[in-house]
């Protein structure tokens, strides 16, 4: 993965004393500790996107046209570089090679995210975004098979959940970039090196999310 826990701490020493810019730091954490790809991102205000389409169909919430993607394993040296050909870029990841993510309205996010921890059961990640979705990390290959383990556990109508899974191809904005203009996404479960290299199955969660997403429909 290219860093350790120390390592990290002196990145983000170093990055200070040279002036590097916070979202170095973090897409270094995310590429280096985690695993995670990463790519420059547009950015939007009063409705306009920095992309500047004026018929952006995500303003502000997808990748910058062009802008590379950071690899995992990337050093900070690396991002730096590739972030200072996109000044002010948000930072957004691709979803589908080290985690898909299953989406679900904040509110029943938040429950089902206690009840999991409550049940002991194995979380990634979890962000929420200003649009008011909590996104849940989880093992590759989760969105593919969405429809089919929601049926097998009962549930025939990933739509009427308002749940859905995010695969390949799809990215989603990082804490603590601004998504849309709208405002930062912020972790509801923080990566941690118990779940985030290795996110949780989706099948594990799904029951949970999937039943606390259809009372609150309710």
């Amino acid at each position: 993965m290219g860093f350790t826990i120390g390592g990290i701490r002196e990145i983000r020493s170093g990055a200070r004393r040279r002036g590097r810019s916070s979202e170095c730091t973090a897409v270094a954490e995310f590429t280096g500790l985690w695993g995670w790809d990463a790519v420059p991102g547009a950015r939007a205000a009063a409705g306009d996107c920095s992309c500047g389409r004026a018929d952006c169909s995500a303003p502000g919430a997808h990748p910058l046209e062009f802008a590379p993607q950071v690899q995992a394993g990337a050093t900070l040296d690396e991002v730096t570089k590739a972030w200072g050909e996109f000044p002010g870029a948000s930072v957004m990841l691709a979803v589908g090679r080290a985690f898909d993510v299953i989406e679900v309205a904040e509110p029943a996010g938040r429950r089902a995210l206690v009840r999991l921890e409550r049940m002991g059961l194995p979380v990634g990640p979890v962000t929420a975004t200003p649009e008011g979705r909590a996104q849940f990390f989880v093992a590759p290959g989760a969105a593919a098979e969405l429809p089919e383990l929601l049926y097998r556990m009962g549930w025939d109508d990933p739509a009427a959940l308002d749940l859905r899974g995010l695969g390949p191809g799809t990215y989603i904005t990082a804490p603590p970039s601004d998504r849309g203009g709208l405002g930062p996404v912020r972790w509801l479960r923080p990566p941690a090196l118990d779940s985030a290299t290795k996110p949780p199955a989706a099948r594990l969660l799904l029951g949970t999310l999937a039943y606390v997403a259809h009372r609150s429909r309710a």
